[in-house]
């Protein structure tokens, strides 16, 4: 225990010497339990060097029955220090008072016993409530934290550890409108406390969700059309607040039952001019009898008003036909198109003659090939600039972007298509391993034709300069097929050109060598 000796000089020379306890004046703590809380101190200033010797205010005044109070100090090394010893200055049991520490943090950590010294970490500061004359015992304590960033600065609190946030959304994008989407936010670390809320762009989708066990999930329905959905965490004591980056998601409208519209003609082939000729159509779906409207039209100019559909079929009568050679065709359009899909008829010839005239017929065809989707790329290599070292020294970044993808769908049908990639570990082609989990990407759409729907998929970053055989978080790196982009269902057809920006994250243990990895690009 520190004591601290104090003289005093009297009339006539002679010399008088007083010795006060520890607990009186300043020293080390004598160990106790924790008392109990009072409430929270506020210091100032709130950063400052160990030179620094700050004050405190408390939340409230001291309980009774203290009648005065003492500062005292704990942190790394075993420190353990009363910087102010019992005192009455400004002393308080019926609202906040401010009391000053007696020594600076670096005295107070000198003049402790053992001494030490302030190091980089966290400081405990108690305000004793204590009554007696020597203070002896502590009713309650006042408590808060101050954090040295280097052995010479602080700041008041306890920084918050940093967090990353990632979401995913299931079933993949594109879905039909309508379909039910589970939005899952994954926060690192694993233990962080707080809340995630779910945004459309600026609209949140709901009240915040507790993250438990690192994730938080919610159910929602999105309205038809492209969304950016994000996932903001919001921690909890302790824990610092990240966002996600944005995913974008899209829905499309629903699609109603297959339907096929055949049409027949009364009479048919050759007609003379100013016959009255019919036209029936029927319209039929493997699931029940399809209601709305039939068009029918030569070579795509309207012969008649739309006619409605009853027991699947519709008729049209005219005797106005021109003369000449005719292409009629019927076409179906749905009452309710998320019930049943449109569809058009093959055309039908009917040939309109004058009375008594002679005519001839060829048929000419054609057969249009189910077509294919293909994926290619006009040069396979991409070379990154050689990795730099980081200002805080944590790892090696490098950037580029891949070769531009082209996708050719000449598919009948126009399904639609997805582009994945995934990435193999590099090799230096020895010992020398960086985890493919190190590479992230961004997707962009270089160039689509106008009759697509090519929407990007969602960055992918890299994971933390992870060493080699280590699973990255959820989400991290090309390890594992990540979407580069997806064309909707009926937004396929065409040739579109596919990018994205790459970024490699390498551990500063990697040794030196060209490093090669293998990134597959899968068209579905």
């Amino acid at each position: 225990m520190h004591r601290s000796s104090v003289f005093r000089r009297l009339a006539g020379g002679a010399v008088v010497f007083a010795v006060a306890t520890a607990a009186a004046v300043l020293g080390a703590a004598a160990a106790s339990a924790q008392p109990p809380s009072a409430g929270t101190l506020t210091v100032a200033p709130a950063t400052g060097t160990d030179l620094t010797a700050p004050s405190v205010t408390t939340s409230a005044g001291c309980p009774t029955p203290a009648n005065a109070y003492n500062i005292q100090l704990t942190g790394p090394n075993g420190l353990d220090f009363i910087v102010t010893g019992r005192t009455q200055a400004g002393f308080s049991t019926t609202a906040p008072f401010t009391g000053q520490f007696g020594q600076t943090f670096r005295d107070a950590a000198a003049l402790d016993t053992p001494p030490t010294t302030i190091v980089a970490g966290t400081y405990h500061i108690a305000l004793n409530c204590v009554s007696g004359i020597t203070g002896a015992t502590i009713v309650a304590a006042f408590n808060t934290d101050v954090t040295f960033t280097s052995p010479t600065s602080y700041q008041a609190g306890t920084p918050a550890t940093p967090t990353t946030t990632a979401l995913a959304a299931s079933p993949p994008s594109p879905i039909t409108a309508g379909t039910q989407t589970t939005l899952t936010a994954s926060v690192t670390p694993a233990n962080a406390t707080g809340s995630v809320e779910f945004f459309d762009g600026t609209t949140s989708l709901g009240a915040p969700v507790a993250v438990a066990g690192g994730t938080a999930s919610r159910a929602v329905t999105l309205a038809q059309g492209s969304h950016s959905l994000t996932a903001v965490f919001t921690g909890g004591t302790g824990f610092g607040n990240s966002t996600s980056p944005a995913v974008t998601y899209q829905v499309n409208a629903p699609q109603g039952a297959a339907t096929t519209t055949a049409l027949s003609v009364n009479p048919s082939g050759t007609v003379d001019f100013g016959t009255s000729v019919t036209f029936s159509a029927t319209v039929s779906s493997g699931s029940g009898t399809p209601a709305g409207t039939v068009t029918f039209s030569d070579r795509g100019t309207a012969l008649s008003s739309p006619v409605a559909l009853s027991g699947g079929t519709a008729s049209f009568q005219t005797a106005a036909l021109a003369l000449g050679t005719h292409s009629v065709t019927a076409t179906f359009s749905p009452a309710n198109p998320t019930q049943f899909a449109s569809s058009a008829s093959a055309p039908v010839s009917l040939v309109v003659v004058q009375p008594g005239a002679s005519t001839a017929t060829e048929t000419i065809s054609t057969e249009v090939l189910a077509g294919a989707l293909v994926i290619s790329v006009a040069n396979g290599q991409v070379t990154l600039p050689s990795p730099q070292l980081l200002a805080d020294a944590s790892r090696l970044e490098t950037s580029g972007s891949i070769n531009t993808v082209r996708v050719a769908d000449t598919r009948a049908g126009n399904p639609g298509w997805t582009v994945s990639g995934q990435v193999t570990d590099f090799s230096n082609g020895g010992s020398g391993v960086i985890n493919g989990a190190n590479l992230g990407w961004t997707p962009n759409v270089v160039a689509s034709m106008p009759v697509q729907s090519v929407t990007p998929g969602a960055a992918v970053s890299p994971a933390a300069a992870i060493q080699p055989g280590a699973a990255a978080g959820p989400g991290l790196g090309l390890a594992s097929s990540r979407t580069l982009a997806t064309a909707a269902a009926g937004g396929g057809t065409g040739t579109a050109d596919l990018g994205a920006g790459l970024a490699l994250f390498v551990p500063t243990s990697t040794v030196s060598g060209v490093y090669t990895a293998t990134l597959t690009l899968t068209a579905i």
